[in-house]
């Protein structure tokens, strides 16, 4: 077999319309490239296509179960945000990793909302006690006086967006004034400007990771009207989960297991029990997270974090993701203890405002069918 196809080809073995094969190219499943000898016609990766067949013959038909279900595969919802090629994260068809290496969270801000102007996070709020309560309690209070999204123009919603990035951020400690996001976080912080370059580096990788339950969350209140507030709310309560956004919680509260009592004597006692390893492994990425990959690379964690990390690898064969290079990077340079997630939250709230904006041009509210199955009238 080829490595590359033609559509009629890949048509015939996958059994769809070329619809459907678009369909899989943006949604990352299948790549395509032009092909040399006539640059009006496309060429599919026949491994890709052979993959797609294999799963439709097991008879799991991913994609006609992703447009009609919640449960056992996603939701599909076109998005032109962000997606996984390859097991690499783009945002706008530009490689995070990449981006993270320069950009700043305001350049990343107007590459996702597709702005007219430059994004400004700056603020001049300032905040007594920050923290996970302040930041909460200030989207609610703007959530419940918010005015509606619709019979508004787009730049007018980019402003208000912007706005609330820069108070979120001041809630989770940055320090107020007109400096770029992460070098306010860093003299929130106390910190140097490498570690506002790192801080830069882990907030631009975090910023969207197509459609999370986060995102899917933001998108519904977004398609009923909601303010821009109520749908930052609505995404980053569900962000706040164990199994979502404060997953590094779960893993800084190992590595100080691991402070304490030793790199061996955690390992030992997770798989003789049988329990998970928090921050290791990701169904997306299961040769391993190009967003940890690249984070761990700018700094040297402690010296027994490092060797729990390589031998929890070696042992399990799972990857650390970007949850176990965030709570090393918070414990290495003595970061608050909340500060994990005051960086996820605040980098993903621009992803999150981005759901916001682009749902807003479907005009639908989002509205799934319950499948009854409790006892019958």
């Amino acid at each position: 077999m080829g490595t590359w196809i033609s559509m009629d080809e890949a048509c015939s073995r996958l059994g769809v319309r070329p619809q459907t094969l678009y369909a899989y190219v943006s949604r990352g499943k299948l790549e395509v490239m032009s092909d040399p000898a006539d640059t009006r016609r496309s060429l599919y990766r026949a491994e890709d296509v052979a993959g797609l067949a294999r799963r439709k013959q097991a008879g799991r038909k991913h994609e006609t179960l992703a447009t009609n279900t919640l449960f056992g595969a996603e939701p599909s919802i076109p998005t032109a945000l962000s997606t996984f090629v390859r097991e690499r994260l783009y945002y706008r068809g530009q490689d995070a990793v990449t981006l993270a290496g320069s950009a700043t969270l305001e350049e990343v801000a107007h590459l996702l909302w597709d702005a007219e102007q430059p994004v400004d996070f700056s603020s001049t709020a300032s905040v007594t006690e920050p923290g996970r309560v302040t930041a909460f309690n200030t989207l609610a209070t703007l959530a419940a006086t918010g005015h509606s999204t619709h019979g508004r123009m787009t730049r007018v919603l980019h402003l208000e967006a912007q706005e609330l990035v820069g108070q979120l951020a001041n809630a989770f400690g940055a320090q107020a004034g007109q400096q770029p996001l992460h070098l306010r976080f860093a003299q929130g912080w106390q910190q140097s400007p490498q570690v506002a370059d790192l801080l830069r580096t882990a907030m631009v990788l975090l910023v969207d990771h197509e459609l999370t339950s986060s995102a899917f969350a933001t998108r519904i209140a977004a398609s009923t009207g909601a303010s821009l507030p109520a749908c930052l709310l609505a995404g980053l309560t569900t962000l706040s989960g164990p199994l979502h956004g404060d997953a590094s919680g779960r893993v800084k509260a190992l590595f100080n297991e691991v402070e304490r009592l030793g790199e061996d004597q955690v390992i030992a006692h997770y798989l003789s029990t049988g329990l998970p390893l928090a921050g290791f492994g990701h169904h997306l990425y299961p040769d391993g997270d190009p967003r940890a990959v690249a984070l761990l690379a700018l700094f040297d964690p402690p010296d027994v974090i490092t060797r729990f990390i390589e031998k929890a690898t070696r042992l399990t064969g799972l990857q650390p993701n970007i949850d176990v290079a965030l709570a090393a990077l918070v414990i290495h340079y003595r970061l608050p203890d909340d500060a994990a997630f005051a960086l996820f939250a605040t980098a993903r709230s621009i992803g999150l405002l981005a759901h916001s904006l682009e749902q807003l041009g479907v005009g639908q509210v989002i509205r799934p069918r319950g499948r009854y199955i409790g006892i019958m009238p």
